[in-house]
């Protein structure tokens, strides 16, 4: 069964390297393979709070399940993405020249800190970080604020990154006061 939901999980990206294959440029899949990433982000952030909004729901249980998987696949896309973007640019000099653009440079953080929690998403590294695992793993709040600035400020528009973004928020206030109703 993982690995059919991994072969979902890969539709896109290979969709995205056949467009690429007949010619279509790596700019040309900036857009998308950046919204998956995002998209999949916001999936695995939201199957705690709708676990605990929708607790007999059995197939969210599942998929929460596969949490792991979906924020793996998330840094892939983003990883694919960043790959696309330094295609698209050419050259380390315009890399650079805008960088300290605020779309930018959030993009950047976030990648920055996808790469230590996908190379820690594994049976190995919960075990050895032990509690530090689930601190080190909290870092993904901060990557998805950063990814929403980054896709406000890339495409110069709110309401795409707002729509996607605003469930995912409702849902994390909604899981801080359950959790805090608890206790």
């Amino acid at each position: 069964m993982k690995q059919l939901f991994w072969m979902l999980l890969s539709i896109p990206a290979i969709a995205m390297v056949v467009q690429l294959a007949s010619g279509t440029d790596a700019a040309d899949l900036l857009h998308s393979s950046g919204e998956t990433s995002a998209r999949l982000l916001i999936v695995a952030l939201l199957l705690t709070p709708l676990r605990l909004l929708l607790p007999d729901v059995r197939w969210l249980s599942w998929l929460r399940q596969q949490r792991r998987s979906i924020g793996v696949a998330a840094f892939a896309y983003a990883a694919l993405h960043t790959i696309f973007y330094l295609a698209d640019m050419g050259s380390l000099k315009y890399v650079l020249d805008e960088l300290t653009a605020l779309g930018i440079w959030t993009g950047w953080l976030a990648f920055l800190i996808f790469i230590p929690l996908a190379l820690t998403s594994n049976n190995t590294a919960v075990r050895r970080l032990a509690g530090s695992w689930a601190t080190l793993h909290r870092l993904v709040y901060a990557a998805a604020l950063l990814t929403l600035v980054h896709w406000i400020y890339v495409h110069n528009n709110y309401v795409p990154a707002w729509v996607h973004f605003i469930p995912l928020i409702l849902l994390e206030i909604y899981r801080v006061y359950a959790e805090r109703k608890k206790t």
